[in-house]
C-alpha cells in the first residue's frame, strides 16, 4: 500500500486537473443539429445555452410544430455531446481512475 504522503500527492494532482478541467469545459462548445442542420443550437460545456439558429424556410406559422420538434432534438443531441465531452475529460483529470460508484465532481 502507498504511503500517505504518496496519495495526498496524487489527489493534488487529481485536484490540480479538476480545476483545469472546469476552466476548459468553461470555454468548450457543443453543437446538435436536427432536420439536416435546418435547425442548430449551440450549448457550453457546462450546459448553457449559447445560440440557436433557424432555417427561414421553417419561419411559418403551418411550420411551428416542426420547428419545436427540432430544436428538442437539437438540444437533446448537444447535451449528449457535451456530456460525453464531460466523461471524458473527467477521465483525463482522474487518470483512468474510475470513480466510487455516487461519487460526482
Amino acid at each position: 500500500m502507498k504511503n500517505i504522503g504518496e496519495l495526498m500527492q496524487q489527489m493534488q494532482q487529481m485536484q490540480a486537473r479538476m480545476r483545469q478541467m472546469q476552466e476548459e469545459l468553461e470555454n468548450a462548445e457543443v453543437t446538435g443539429e436536427a432536420g439536416g442542420g435546418m435547425v442548430r443550437v449551440v450549448m457550453s460545456g457546462k450546459g448553457m445555452l449559447k445560440d440557436v439558429r433557424i432555417d427561414e424556410s421553417l419561419l411559418k406559422p403551418e411550420e411551428r410544430e416542426i420547428v419545436e420538434d427540432l430544436l428538442v432534438t437539437a438540444v437533446n443531441q448537444a447535451k449528449e455531446r457535451m456530456e460525453e465531452m464531460i466523461a471524458e475529460k473527467m477521465k483525463e483529470a482522474t487518470g483512468g481512475l474510475p470513480l466510487p460508484p455516487g461519487f460526482s465532481l
